[in-house]
């Protein structure tokens, strides 16, 4: 990294502070007849000039409030709301004082106000609700024709990073509704980056609920938010929307489209895309969809790394994609709505993998060659539907049905060779393998909610109906070649006639008794659950005389049949308060386990005498607890108890002989698995002075884990059952701090700090050894960003990860790693209609071996130029600009150290266009379309 670069930065951060001054302004807010403290009030300071949010602040259970920052204005004017009462405007000249307090200021009760709807000229930027933060989308400024994610960034206590991931005062968003609704499925982005800022009247953070839930009155999910944005009723009837395409070197494209038309209750949106980038889902582009974003960030001891499951240095192969759907939302009446969506992808991939691996044993060393092609595609068709009428105001119904249609081709080549340590050949193996699978699914889900009484309570029966029909033809040719003592040549050319099928039926009956209205509740619920599966898998081998796969062989066939049946009486008991929330239930599992191979020869006498049945009962339990100190501070936790029967092919003793050098075989003395979950959180954000931290531990200790038990001979044949072990166990921990410095109200810098660390404990078998391995890693980090407003933003990253590994037997050594990683992104939009992104990822690991490049750098960028009214853009973009995205990598486990060469997306440069489109106007009309202006 340049260091003149960095010393730059330091400098401008240390000079601009001279242009600002600091202020604090205090005061106390009460009810001016009563003279009662108003807590939660909202206070705001702006600027006079266009009512640009400079800062703002929540008075406390006191009413006081405190207003600090920097800032180059001389006066601004101070905005005081709260529910039910008269605003409370004053301007203020911060040039007398950096220290003014205003004393006590009161408000007078508005007789006009009606529930939580303000009557008043103008409307405030910010109102605290019971359960709502809800921001005023014109009261913060932004560049034009902005994007609902660039107003998200401009909101106080919301962050967005580059995948579109949301958090509000530090807690993730996972769900978006327009209007109250669900907009296109479960990609919040295609809302985000795409419904533009002047369509948007409000935007409102609340718990996330299901809708029977939201019905019901419960509490909702107080770790997840939901962001519904409300479109002014002026602005809802017309089209908007986007396309775009793209073109570059070796051949790469991209392009897509979004079309949208509301007209008041009824909405319809279109949308189509594809590229061959690798960049999944729908995208249009933008540098941070395109180049993954940090959404999810691995590295791995080679000193690769993996962003959103891409590999950088490492191989995921090259992928082709395509998509479309549509979204149709209405209500008929007040009590009827409807919403369905469809959607098409596609995707054809390529890969092929050189592996090296040295595969250690307690008393031996195998070392294999393998290589690998393999080409596949699929086609995805899905279909979602939603019904909920609300047939009066105690009852409701939800009726959701879903379809998906999957069909997929494969065709891959593999072969490899083990030798033991003395440098013998100990087997050999190569194959062809071609087919075609089918997929057919069915769901449908009813539910229904009756509300009686006045104290929250409330009846809700569930039904879950569903099917999943596959169907798989295969075709394999194969040659396998084991010396040593005991050789065998296995020559294979057969073809698999397979089909699994699963059904399923969940129903549920909850009740909900008020022991104290709307606060302390005794809840009942009864589940029952029955699964019918069946897998028949039908192998041929070839007839050379008559060119068929006519001869059926039955030690590689099955014809399996299962059942799993469970039901599951809970009691428990539930507080919902001002403060206070906590719940404990417990419930008992009584499952049955059933199983047999119905498989024939053509005497029509059963091939395998396999017929079990297991009962598993257990208990189940449930417990959290919420407190909220204040509107800043809360704790949670929570313990769990839940019990997780063997899957049925792990009970079954039919042995699967389908890969010659790894032989399985099901054991039906299995026990259920136990585990015990605990949870515990600390979250505190201070909205006045932007500051806050987050911290998280959790511990999980499971009994009876089901793990593979494989016994390896002299020739690396293996023989694989399963078997219970105690003594696994996990644990994490986290803890965050960020902090906004407001330099003025241009200049902002973010200082984010955190670390993390793991503790796994893992039970397993070599031949008859069992071990156990300790694995311990923590990780520091440290986070700038600093934002100089419509002109430029720089983030620099630094973390450093620590792993040590050990083992409890000496026939495997421990290991330790070290990986330094360094992150700078830097965007500038100066002038205003050109946006210059860079994303600069660096990578160090000193413990790689010496055949392996210990660090690296990866470097993205894009030039993008607005033009049209900011409705075109043109951007140039440059995918790996220094041509490190190397194809090799080594990975290391407690059982084997392997390197792999793989393909992967390599150099190229990029030019796309975008249009944007907007014809939305007052409701009942369409405004005159503008869109070459």
């Amino acid at each position: 990294m340049n260091n003149r670069y960095l010393l730059s930065l330091v400098i401008s951060l240390i000079s601009i502070c001279t242009f600002a001054q600091d202020f604090k302004i205090t005061g106390n807010l009460k009810d001016g007849e009563q003279k009662t403290p108003l807590e939660a009030a909202t206070v705001v300071l702006e600027t006079i000039k266009d009512s640009t949010v400079i800062t703002y602040t929540i008075s406390d259970r006191n009413g006081g409030f405190e207003l600090k920052g920097r800032t180059q204005l001389e006066k601004a004017n101070l905005f005081v709301t709260f529910v039910g009462y008269e605003s409370y405007e004053r301007e203020i000249d911060i040039s007398k004082s950096s220290n003014l307090d205003l004393g006590t200021v009161f408000l007078d009760f508005q007789v006009e106000s009606l529930g939580d709807v303000i009557v008043k000229s103008r409307t405030p930027p910010v109102i605290i609700k019971k359960d709502t933060l809800e921001f005023n989308a014109a009261s913060f400024k932004t560049k034009p024709d902005a994007t609902l994610e660039d107003l998200l960034k401009e909101l106080p206590g919301a962050e967005v990073d580059e995948s579109g991931q949301i958090r509000i005062n530090g807690k993730p968003v996972n769900q978006i509704l327009v209007n109250g609704k669900p907009f296109f499925g479960d990609d919040p982005t295609i809302a985000t980056r795409n419904l533009t800022k002047e369509i948007i009247n409000k935007i409102q953070v609340v718990d996330t609920k299901t809708e029977s839930e939201e019905f019901a009155g419960e509490e909702g999910d107080a770790d997840n938010k939901t962001i519904n944005i409300t479109i002014d009723e002026d602005k809802n009837k017309g089209i908007f929307g986007r396309v775009a395409a793209g073109a570059g070197t070796d051949d790469r494209f991209e392009y897509a489209g979004l079309v949208n038309y509301f007209d008041n209750d009824l909405r319809v949106s279109v949308l189509g895309g594809g590229n061959n980038i690798n960049s999944p889902g729908f995208s249009f582009g933008e540098i941070e969809k395109m180049f993954g974003g940090a959404n999810y960030i691995a590295f791995n001891d080679n000193g690769s790394f993996n962003i959103n499951g891409r590999s950088f240095g490492g191989g995921q192969g090259v992928t082709n994609s395509r998509t479309a759907g549509a979204n149709l939302a209405n209500d008929f009446g007040e009590k009827i709505e409807t919403s369905a969506d469809y959607f098409y992808s596609a995707a054809d991939s390529f890969e092929e993998t050189n592996r090296s691996r040295e595969n250690i044993l307690p008393q031996n060393r195998f070392f294999s060659e393998s290589f690998s092609s393999s080409n596949t595609s699929t086609d995805n068709h899905s279909a979602n539907m939603r019904f909920q009428a609300k047939i009066d105001s105690t009852l409701m119904i939800e009726i959701l049905p879903k379809l998906r249609y999957v069909e997929g081709r494969n065709n891959n080549f593999g072969r490899s060779s083990t030798r033991n340590a003395d440098g013998e050949q100990v087997n050999v193996s190569e194959y062809n393998n071609r087919g075609v699978r089918t997929n057919r699914e069915f769901e449908t889900r009813l539910t229904t909610t009756k509300k009686y009484g006045n104290g929250g309570g409330f009846i809700r029966a569930n039904a879950n109906v569903s099917s999943n029909d596959n169907e798989r033809d295969d075709f394999l040719n194969s040659q396998t070649d084991v010396f040593g003592n005991d050789p065998q040549e296995i020559d294979r050319n057969q073809f698999t006639d397979g089909n699994d099928l699963v059904k399923k039926f969940n129903s549920s009956v909850s009740w909900r008794l008020p022991i104290i209205a709307k606060k302390l509740f005794v809840e009942t619920k009864y589940e029952y659950n029955a699964e019918r599966r069946t897998n028949t898998q039908l192998v041929y081998g070839f007839d050379a005389t008559d060119q068929l796969y006519n001869e059926i062989i039955l030690p590689q066939s099955t014809d399996f049949k299962s059942e799993n049946t469970y039901q599951r009486p809970e009691l428990g008991f539930n507080y919902n308060g001002e403060k206070l929330n906590a719940g404990l239930s417990a419930g008992y599992v009584m499952r049955k386990l059933t199983g047999e191979d119905r498989l024939t020869d053509e005497n029509g006498d059963r091939v395998r005498d396999i017929d079990f049945e297991n009962d598993f009962d257990a208990v189940e339990a449930n417990a959290n607890f919420r407190y909220r100190f204040n509107k800043k501070m809360s704790l949670w936790t929570s313990y769990r108890l839940n019990n997780d029967a063997p899957d049925v092919r792990q009970l079954s003793p039919y042995v699967d002989v389908s890969d010659p050098l790894n032989t399985i075989q099901g054991n039906p003395n299995l026990d259920p698995t136990n585990r015990h979950s605990f949870n515990l959180g600390l979250n505190n954000y201070d909205w006045a002075s932007r500051t806050g931290y987050y911290s998280y531990f959790s511990v999980n200790v499971t009994n009876n884990q089901v793990v593979n038990q494989t016994q390896v001979d002299d020739n690396f044949v293996r023989n694989t059952t399963f078997t219970n072990v105690d003594g696994t166990y996990n644990a994490y921990a986290s803890l965050s701090y960020n902090k906004d410095f407001k330099l003025d109200s241009l200049r902002t810098l973010k200082v984010e700090l955190s670390t993390y660390g793991n503790l796994n404990r893992f039970v397993n078998f070599f031949n008859a050894d069992q071990y156990a391995s300790l694995t311990k890693s923590y990780t520091p980090a440290l986070g700038l960003r600093f934002t100089w407003k419509d002109l430029f933003e720089i983030r620099p990253e630094y973390r450093v990860s620590f792993t040590e590994t050990s083992f409890n037997r000496d026939f495997f050594e421990g290991r330790n790693f070290t990986q330094h990683n360094m992150r700078i992104r830097t965007t500038t939009y100066f002038p205003k209609w050109l946006t210059w992104e860079n994303d600069i990822r660096y990578v160090y690991n000193p413990n790689v071996g010496a055949d392996f490049q210990r660090d690296a750098i990866f470097w993205n960028t894009s030039l993008a130029y607005s033009f049209m009214k900011d409705k075109s853009l043109i951007t140039f973009k440059v995918y790996d600009l220094l041509d490190q995205n190397t194809n090799s990598r080594r990975n290391a486990t407690e059982s084997y150290v392997e390197d792999v060469q793989s393909t992967v997306l390599q150099q190229y440069f990029m030019l796309s266009y975008s249009y944007k489109f907007n014809t939305l106007g007052k409701k009942g009309e369409v405004r005159e379309n503008n869109w070459f202006d």
